[in-house]
């Protein structure tokens, strides 16, 4: 979709013009807009925000670790071989994610498999907040978090992206993240 649409617009939309609207605000978790649609109308924006987080809040551990296992690893294998999301390759290229020399290259690939068999599910980062060293630096201080509080903080970034995402197609939002 290239046009931003209005909340009026989108409550108004059938289930399937809905879900499909919002199927990439959440990495390949269309479960979040299916379920949120029956909360409709939302009075604005942040309404509709504040009600897809509640969702993935009241999720079950087994949802919240499909959700986070959804995203892609930063400068992964699907960045490598194209098949991001598009909104996934916007963000990872504007931290220039998409230009690391052979040594980043090298740290943030060991960084990720690390990290992946540390917590079982990808570093994940609103990569909008930080520029390329940010994001190493975040990586390297959470690669040896306590399994809960990475979860909870995963989950977070996860909210995060999906406000930038939300901004992206939809009139009138500003996040303040």
């Amino acid at each position: 979709m290239t046009d931003k649409i209005d909340i009026h617009t989108l409550n108004n939309a059938t289930q399937a013009e809905f879900i499909e609207t919002l199927a990439e605000i959440y990495e390949h978790s269309s479960w979040i807009p299916e379920k949120v649609w029956h909360s409709r109308p939302f009075l604005s924006v942040d309404n509709l925000h504040q009600a897809m987080l509640k969702i993935v809040e009241n999720a079950s551990i087994e949802e919240k670790l499909t959700l986070l296992r959804a995203h892609p690893q930063l400068a992964g294998k699907e960045a490598k071989s194209g098949s991001l999301t598009t909104a996934s390759t916007q963000e990872q290229s504007s931290a220039n994610l998409n230009a690391l020399s052979k040594k980043e290259m090298d740290e943030i690939t060991s960084l990720n498999q690390q990290y992946i068999d540390t917590h079982g599910f990808p570093f994940i980062i609103a990569v909008k907040n930080h520029d390329k060293a940010g994001i190493f630096n975040e990586f390297r201080k959470r690669i040896n978090k306590p399994y809960s509080e990475e979860v909870y903080s995963a989950i977070l970034q996860v909210g995060l992206i999906a406000t930038f995402r939300l901004a992206g197609i939809l009139k009138g939002y500003e996040p303040s993240a």
